[in-house]
């Protein structure tokens, strides 16, 4: 059966790898699916096990490269896989899923897709990001801020400096307290009031609104948003079962169960 450990923090403990599992370390927005995903491979291959370790994907970068076992690592980004390979500590990266970045939004904030902005910018409303360079998610919310500015430099103008200097990095940093492990951390942090606004990942958003069902979702404006693509790596040293579970993953079966929870094909 598939066997989930949370991995918040830097500095979390390695996980004992049981002889026949596959060891995957992924992105925290993956635990729904990939939960999903090892499941069903798990009954097409039987004589499997497969070990779920969530984190942000930086984090687990930095854990891979200081020595921790990883079989699989599968990333919100392509750059953290790709830096394995380049470094010779894993095969090819492989491109597997893609999302984008909604805004998930307290009750009593009156903002909708066409004035998302302007509510950002207002000094009054708590924005709320992950942490960039330690998970993508947060560099993707960086990447959102520097369009909103380049995309209309006369009205714009600072726009950049004022929401990266403003934002609340609630999640993914080396800091970060773990998120609960029966709820969606970016429901939580909203419903408690510790940001107005959150921006994350679209499917992050909608699981949080299936627990918080006070909260909204609001659209990111088409011209700002930014296609967050996820990368797949085995690592070197892996099982053949690694690269079953990878393809398993690329194949239709795990794309379904992709697609299922709001991801799209790469």
């Amino acid at each position: 059966m598939v066997t989930l450990a949370l991995a918040g923090l830097a500095a979390a403990q390695p996980v004992p790898l049981v002889q026949g599992e596959v060891m995957v370390l992924a992105a925290g927005s993956l635990r729904r699916a990939l939960t999903e995903v090892a499941a069903a491979f798990e009954r097409a291959t039987p004589d499997q096990r497969v070990k779920l370790v969530f984190g942000a994907s930086g984090l687990l970068l930095d854990r891979i490269r200081n020595g921790e076992r990883a079989d699989v690592f599968a990333s919100a980004n392509l750059e953290h896989p790709q830096a394995l390979v380049t470094a010779g500590k894993a095969r090819a990266m492989r491109p597997f899923a893609r999302n984008a970045l909604c805004a998930l939004v307290a009750p009593g904030v009156a903002v909708q897709s066409e004035t998302l902005v302007e509510k950002m910018l207002d000094a009054r409303i708590k924005l709320g990001t992950s942490t960039p360079k330690a998970d993508p998610s947060g560099d993707y919310a960086w990447a959102m801020f520097e369009r909103i500015e380049s995309n209309d430099p006369q009205k714009r103008a600072g726009a950049f400096a004022a929401l990266s200097g403003k934002a609340l990095q609630l999640t993914g940093g080396p800091n970060s307290p773990p998120p609960p492990a029966d709820r969606n951390v970016y429901g939580e942090l909203v419903a408690q009031g510790r940001a107005d606004i959150f921006i994350t990942y679209c499917t992050n958003a909608s699981l949080a609104l299936a627990e918080q069902p006070q909260l909204r979702v609001v659209a990111v404006p088409a011209a700002i948003n930014v296609s967050a693509s996820y990368g797949v790596a085995v690592t070197g040293d892996a099982p053949p079962a690694a690269d079953a579970f990878a393809d398993f993953l690329l194949g239709a079966a795990g794309q379904a169960l992709l697609a299922r929870q709001g991801f799209s094909p790469p």
